[in-house]
C-alpha cells in the first residue's frame, strides 16, 4: 500500500485519505491468525476447568507452543523460495490439523459444555474433561476421514445444463470437467492415472481443466501430470491457467499441457460442432495472470471471442468464479471454473464465499449466464477435505426443448 505521505492527487493536491480502520487491521492477520488456530484449542483443552495434573498441562502447553512456531517455519520453507517438499508436507497437514482442532474446540466446546451444563451431567472439572476428550475424540475422527477423502479418486457428479441458444444437434453434449488438481509435494502420479481413467469411462466430448495444475514448476511435477496426456475427449481438450501456475513459471505449464495434446485456451478460443451445430468453447487467462508480470498474460474476454459468431452458445473457461460478472457483461451462456475447492475444509467455505460469488455448483447470473463451480479435483495444502468433496464433474449440455433442470449424483 502506498504511503499516504507520499499519495499525491493527479494535480498535486492533498494527500489520499488513510486506509480505513478494517484495511488496517487486515495488515495483521498473517500475524495474529496462527497464534488464534494454536491459543485457543491451547486454553479450550488445557485450561478451562480441567485441573489436569501439572506435568499434564505444561507437557501440552509446550506441545501447542511448538506447533505454534514450528508451522510457519515448515509452511515458508515448504512454500516459499526453497520449495521443500518435506517441509511443506510438515506444515500443510500441521495447519490442516489445527484448524479442525480450532474449529471443534470452539463450536463443540462451548455446544456441549452448554449441554452437560443443563442436564447437570457431574462437576465442573467433570464436564471439562468431557468437552476435553469430545473435541479431540472428533477431531481425530474428522482428520481421518479427511484424509481418506482427499486421497481417493473423486465421485463423478452429474450435472444437466440447459442452454436456450443451444442448437438441437448439440442437444447432449457431455463436458467433463477437471480441476484444482494441484499435483504437489505428495507424489499422486497413481491417483493421477486413476482420475484420468474416470475421466476417459466418461467418454467425453469435450474435457476441460480449468487451472491450478500444480504447485511447483511444470518440470518438478511433471510425472504427475503426465496421465493428463491419455485423457481422450471426441472434440476437445482444453486447459486454462490458474492462479498457482503464476506462482511457478505459468509458461512452462502452458507448454507442457500443449505438449501433452492439450488447446492451452489463452484468451482464445475453439469452435466444436456437432450434429449440424456449433458451441463456442473460450478460455481466458487467469485474473491473476496480469499482475504476475509475465509478458502477454491477462484475462481477456473481448480476445477470447474475437472472431466468433454473436449468435453462437458460448461455453467458457475461467479458473475463478469472480470472472463471472465479466462473463454475463460479454453475453456468455456458462461459464466453468474452480479455484473454491468448495472451501476444502469446512467452515472454511464462509471465508472464501467473502471473495467468490459461489463457492460449488450450478448458479444463475444475469438473465442469460450461468456459472458451474467446481469443488475441485484434488486438494491444496493440508491433505485433507472435511464436508466439500472433490469431484469429477459431468455436464451434460441440453437444448431448450431437450432434457432440462439440474441433477447430481
Amino acid at each position: 500500500m502506498t504511503d499516504t505521505s507520499e499519495a499525491r492527487s493527479a494535480d498535486g493536491g492533498a494527500a489520499a485519505a488513510p486506509p480505513s480502520p478494517v484495511r488496517r487491521l487486515m495488515r495483521y492477520i498473517p500475524l495474529v491468525a496462527p497464534v488464534l488456530l494454536w491459543a485457543v484449542p491451547c486454553w479450550v483443552l488445557l485450561y478451562t476447568g480441567q485441573h489436569w495434573p501439572l506435568p499434564v498441562t505444561v507437557a501440552g502447553t509446550c506441545l501447542f507452543a511448538l506447533g505454534l512456531v514450528t508451522m510457519p517455519v515448515a509452511m515458508m520453507r515448504g512454500h516459499g523460495k526453497r520449495q521443500q517438499d518435506r517441509a511443506a508436507i510438515v506444515g500443510d497437514s500441521m495447519l490442516g490439523s489445527i484448524w479442525v482442532l480450532f474449529t471443534w474446540s470452539v463450536l463443540l466446546g462451548t455446544v456441549l459444555r452448554l449441554v452437560l451444563a443443563l442436564a447437570g451431567a457431574g462437576d465442573g472439572q467433570d464436564r471439562a474433561r468431557i468437552v476435553t476428550w469430545s473435541v479431540l475424540g472428533a477431531a481425530a475422527a474428522l482428520l481421518g476421514w479427511g484424509y481418506a477423502e482427499a486421497r481417493r479418486v473423486p465421485r463423478v457428479r452429474r450435472v444437466d445444463v440447459r442452454l436456450p441458444r443451444l442448437g438441437r444437434g448439440l442437444d447432449g453434449t457431455r463436458v467433463v470437467l477437471i480441476t484444482d488438481t494441484h499435483y504437489g509435494p505428495l507424489d499422486r502420479a497413481r491417483w493421477s492415472e486413476r482420475v484420468c481413467a474416470e475421466v476417459n469411462a466418461l467418454e467425453a466430448d469435450v474435457v476441460c481443466h480449468t487451472g491450478d495444475i500444480a504447485d511447483g514448476t511444470a518440470d518438478r511435477r511433471r510425472a504427475q501430470a503426465a496421465p493428463l496426456g491419455t485423457v481422450r475427449a471426441a472434440h476437445a481438450r482444453v486447459y486454462v491457467t490458474g492462479n498457482h501456475e503464476y506462482y511457478s513459471e505459468a509458461q512452462g505449464w502452458v507448454d507442457l499441457m500443449d505438449e501433452l495434446g492439450w488447446q492451452p485456451l489463452r484468451n482464445r478460443h475453439v469452435l466444436v460442432e456437432r450434429g449440424g451445430d456449433t458451441l463456442v468453447v473460450a478460455g481466458v487467462d487467469d485474473v491473476t495472470a496480469e499482475s504476475s508480470g509475465l509478458a502477454g498474460h491477462r484475462a481477456h474476454l473481448a480476445g477470447a471471442l474475437d472472431g466468433a459468431d454473436p449468435e453462437l452458445p458460448v461455453l467458457l473457461l475461467a479458473h475463478q468464479p469472480k470472472f463471472i460478472d465479466r462473463a454475463a457483461e460479454g453475453g456468455v451462456d456458462l461459464q466453468l471454473s474452480g479455484h473454491t475447492h468448495g472451501g476444502q475444509i469446512w467452515p472454511f467455505h464462509y471465508l472464501v464465499r467473502l471473495d467468490q460469488p459461489a463457492v460449488a455448483g450450478l448458479s444463475r447470473h444475469g438473465d442469460r449466464t450461468q456459472l458451474y463451480t467446481s469443488r475441485g479435483t484434488g486438494f491444496w495444502g493440508p491433505p485433507f477435505r472435511v464436508f466439500a468433496p472433490s469431484e469429477i464433474t459431468l455436464l451434460v449440455l441440453r437444448a431448450p426443448d431437450g432434457a432440462a433442470g439440474t441433477a447430481a449424483s
